[in-house]
C-alpha cells in the first residue's frame, strides 16, 4: 500500500526581521542549516521567498537586506516583481495583434512578419526571462548581439534595416506592455545604427537580362514537351500570368495574391503613337489586401495577361480569386509558390544560394523590377508612387539612387522596355 504523505509543515526557525520588519530571513527543517528570504509584496499580494545559499548568519543578513532593498526600488518604479516571462508577453502582444487582423489594421502577413521579428527578440533576451527584469538599456547592444548569432547559426550576415525594423517591432510591443502595467517603461534605448543614404530601401531585383532571360524561359516552362500532365500545365500557365502581371502592375504579393475578378474592372484596348494596340486593366485595390490599409486604383499595362488567364479559369464570378489552383477556388499553396520559384530560377541560371541567400530573389523582386524600370523611363515619381501604393520619399529614396539616364540607355541595349517603364512578352521569332 502507498504510504500516506505527512506535511511537514513550516517548521520555520532562527527567524530574524530586516529592513525594520519588511523582510524576514529564516530557516526551515527541510532546508537544514541554509538561510531564506522572504519579503510581502504588497502591490502585487504575494510573498517572494528565495535561498540565500549561505548557513552563516551576518552573511545571510547581508544577503536579505540586499535583497530587500532591490525589491523595494523595483516596486517603487513600478517593476512587478512577479512580472510575466518574455514568451507570455509576446503570446499576449501577439495575440493582440491579431484583432488586428480581424480588423482589418493589418494583413495576416505583416502579423507573421512581427512574430517572426519577435522570435529574435526571445532568442537574445531568453523566454524565461521575466519582463520585470528588464530595463531600458538591456537591449543597447541589440544589433551586435542579433548579427553574432545570425553569422554563427547561418553564416549569413543580417542587414542595419532589418535590424532596425526589429527593434521598431520590438519597442511596439514595449509600449503595448507598459499600457497593460507589465513593463514599468515603454521603449528601449538602442544603440543608433548608421544607414548610409545609399543603401536606404536598397532592394534585390532582377538584371534586365536575367528577366529577359525569365520571359524567355517560362515559354519553354509551359510548354507541353516539358510537362506531360495538363494539370500541372494549366498551373505553369497561371504562374507565367502571374509574373507578366506583378512586374507591370507593381502591385505588392499579398495584393495580387488576394486580388478576386471584381476588382478587374475592365480591360481597356488603346493605340499608341505608331497605332500599336495595347490592353489596358484597370484595377481596384482593396484596403484590407494592401499592406498600407489604403484602397487605390491602378490602370495598368497587360490586359490581355488577365484576358488569357480568365479564358482558362473555371471559376472567374467576381468574389474568386484570380491566382487560384486549376480546379478550385482557393489559392496557390506556399508550396507550390515555393516550388515554382525554384523551378524559375534555376531555368534562368541563378543558383540557390544566390538567389535566396546572397541576393534574396523572391515574387516580390518582381513589384520593384516594375517599379525599376519605370524609374529608367523617366516616368514622373508620383505617377508611380501613386500606381505602387506607396509614397513619393519612398520612391526616391529606394529606386532614384539609379542613375536614370545612363541605366535607361543600358535597358535599350540589352531590353525593350516601353516608354511608360512597362515590359511587354515578347512573341519568339
Amino acid at each position: 500500500m502507498r504510504k500516506k504523505r505527512v506535511g511537514k509543515g513550516n517548521n520555520l526557525h532562527s527567524q530574524h526581521d530586516i529592513l525594520d520588519g519588511l523582510a524576514q530571513i529564516f530557516r526551515v527543517k527541510q532546508s537544514g542549516d541554509v538561510y531564506q528570504f522572504r519579503m510581502y509584496v504588497k502591490d502585487e499580494q504575494k510573498h517572494y521567498r528565495k535561498s540565500l545559499k549561505t548557513s552563516d548568519l551576518d552573511t545571510a543578513l547581508i544577503r536579505g537586506r540586499e535583497l530587500g532593498m532591490e525589491l523595494s526600488t523595483n516596486v517603487k518604479q513600478g517593476k512587478r516583481v512577479f512580472g510575466q516571462s518574455i514568451e507570455e508577453a509576446v503570446e499576449l502582444y501577439l495575440d493582440d495583434r491579431k484583432k488586428d487582423v480581424d480588423s482589418g489594421l493589418i494583413v495576416k502577413g505583416r502579423l507573421s512578419a512581427i512574430a517572426t521579428q519577435l522570435k529574435h527578440f526571445v532568442e537574445i533576451v531568453g523566454r524565461t526571462t521575466k519582463v520585470s527584469e528588464l530595463d531600458r538599456g538591456s537591449l543597447f547592444e541589440y544589433s551586435r548581439q542579433r548579427k553574432a548569432i545570425a553569422n554563427k547559426k547561418t553564416g549569413k550576415t543580417v542587414t542595419d534595416a532589418t535590424v532596425q525594423n526589429e527593434q521598431s517591432t520590438i519597442n511596439h510591443m514595449m509600449k503595448f506592455l507598459n499600457r497593460k502595467g507589465i513593463s514599468h517603461f515603454d521603449l528601449f534605448d538602442f544603440k543608433k545604427i548608421k544607414i548610409r543614404q545609399d543603401d536606404i530601401g536598397k532592394r534585390d531585383t532582377f538584371e534586365l537580362e536575367e528577366y529577359e532571360k525569365l520571359v524567355r524561359f517560362m515559354r519553354s516552362y509551359i510548354a507541353d514537351k516539358n510537362c506531360k500532365d495538363e494539370n500541372e500545365t494549366l498551373e505553369r500557365m497561371i504562374i507565367r500570368d502571374y509574373v507578366l502581371i506583378s512586374s507591370n502592375s507593381c502591385m505588392r504579393v499579398g495584393e495580387l495574391r488576394q486580388l478576386t475578378w471584381g476588382d478587374v474592372t475592365r480591360i481597356e484596348t488603346i493605340f499608341d503613337d505608331k497605332e500599336k494596340e495595347h490592353y489596358l486593366a484597370h484595377i481596384n485595390v482593396r484596403a484590407e489586401t494592401s499592406k498600407v490599409k489604403t484602397k487605390r486604383k491602378i490602370i495598368c499595362r497587360g490586359g490581355e495577361y488577365f484576358e488569357r488567364l480568365k479564358k482558362r479559369q473555371r471559376f472567374t464570378s467576381s468574389e474568386h480569386l484570380v491566382f487560384t489552383s486549376v480546379n478550385g477556388t482557393s489559392g496557390l499553396s506556399s508550396q507550390k509558390w515555393a516550388k515554382h520559384w525554384r523551378a524559375l530560377m534555376t531555368g534562368i541560371g541563378i543558383s540557390l544560394k544566390e538567389w535566396k541567400d546572397d541576393r534574396n530573389l523572391t515574387w516580390y523582386s518582381l513589384r520593384h523590377f516594375g517599379i525599376t524600370m519605370r524609374v529608367m523611363s523617366n516616368v514622373n515619381i508620383l505617377d508611380i508612387a501613386k500606381l505602387a501604393g506607396t509614397s513619393v520619399n519612398h520612391i526616391e529614396n529606394t529606386y532614384l539612387k539609379y542613375k536614370e539616364e545612363s541605366m535607361r540607355t543600358q535597358a535599350m541595349k540589352s531590353f525593350s522596355i516601353n516608354k511608360d517603364g512597362t515590359v511587354e512578352e515578347k512573341e519568339s521569332s
